[in-house]
């Protein structure tokens, strides 16, 4: 019989948080922390929502372990209070945090670096006139994808081909934003890839009858399909791979995150946007990935740990 292995490191996993993604963010933190304790680690979960950080100090902690989803959490804001107070965290940095939950901005980073993404219009709540919806339609193809540009899990999310479409979609999407990303419409299968350090764990590919891979999709049907092994050819998934690396580097992410790509009519690669927290529940996406890569979820998670250090080690040298 082996004995469960004593980490010295006392890790406080925050979760919760008051972003639109809060009940996601209360799963994954739970599922991590019992992750952790599994493999021995100090653990403590910490719910943010109205939480002086300040008192992470008093707890006496080595590293936080970051399951926060959308604002707040994945967005450089609890990434920058953390350097400031000197606390180690997993996961991708303030930069790479704040680009990557940009929608918008991610866009435009890859555009600029040569990687392929859907055309887009960037619509901003202060400048927008209802009519340039038609002229957006217009230049998009004629049906698209409506998307606030700081929200995740498909949050305000609405597809739309007739202008009354697009203006309803673009005034429901405001309630969550003031800056929207409207996407050229992909007629196509849609794959994830997990990123683990530099390496890119198997790709999963996601099957709705759903219009899109949408919240109810995610979180709320049971006719969602996932596979993984995804059986795209060797050729295809090590260039699904490749292409999902460049992205997860081109909005400076580090560590671990989840790269979402999806394939046109044309069969090209379109990436969609890099999640640098994505759900870590024990039947989440990087979870189902890291299983067929061999790692149970006890050593994601720690392996998520080791990754951190390592990160930390490495700016030290710098």
């Amino acid at each position: 019989m082996t004995s469960t292995p004593i980490h010295c490191e006392k890790i406080a996993v925050l979760y919760g948080g008051d972003s639109a993604e809060r009940e996601v963010s209360l799963r994954s933190g739970e599922a991590i922390a019992k992750g952790l304790k599994q493999s021995g680690y100090d653990v403590v979960l910490v719910d943010t929502k109205g939480y002086c950080l300040s008192q992470l100090s008093q707890l006496k902690i080595d590293r936080a372990f970051i399951a926060l989803h959308g604002r707040g959490g994945e967005d450089g804001c609890i990434q920058g209070a953390l350097e400031f107070m000197g606390i180690p965290y997993t996961g991708s940095g303030v930069l790479g945090s704040a680009l990557s939950m940009d929608k918008n901005r991610s866009k435009q980073v890859m555009q600029a670096v040569g990687l392929p993404t859907a055309p887009f219009v960037i619509v901003e709540q202060t400048d927008f006139h209802s009519e340039n919806v038609s002229e957006i339609l217009k230049q998009l193809g004629g049906k698209v994808m409506v998307k606030p540009a700081h929200e995740g899990s498909s949050i305000g999310m609405a597809m739309a081909e007739t202008t009354e479409q697009l203006s309803e979609a673009l005034n429901e999407a405001f309630v969550f934003d003031d800056e929207i990303l409207v996407e050229a419409w992909i007629n196509g299968p849609e794959y994830t890839v997990s990123i683990l350090g530099d390496e890119a764990l198997p790709a999963i590919h996601m099957e709705t009858p759903n219009e899109f891979y949408d919240y109810d999709a995610k979180y709320q049907a049971n006719t969602t399909q996932y596979h993984c092994p995804c059986h795209l050819s060797h050729s295809d998934e090590s260039t699904l791979k490749t292409l999902a690396l460049k992205a997860f580097k081109a909005t400076g992410a580090k560590g671990w995150g989840r790269v979402d790509v999806m394939r046109n009519e044309k069969n090209e690669w379109q990436i969609l946007e890099v999640n640098t927290v994505p759900g870590m529940t024990e039947t989440s996406l990087v979870p189902k990935a890291a299983k067929v890569h061999g790692l149970n979820f006890s050593e994601l998670v720690c392996k998520i740990i080791e990754l951190s250090k390592q990160q930390r080690n490495s700016a030290k040298e710098h």
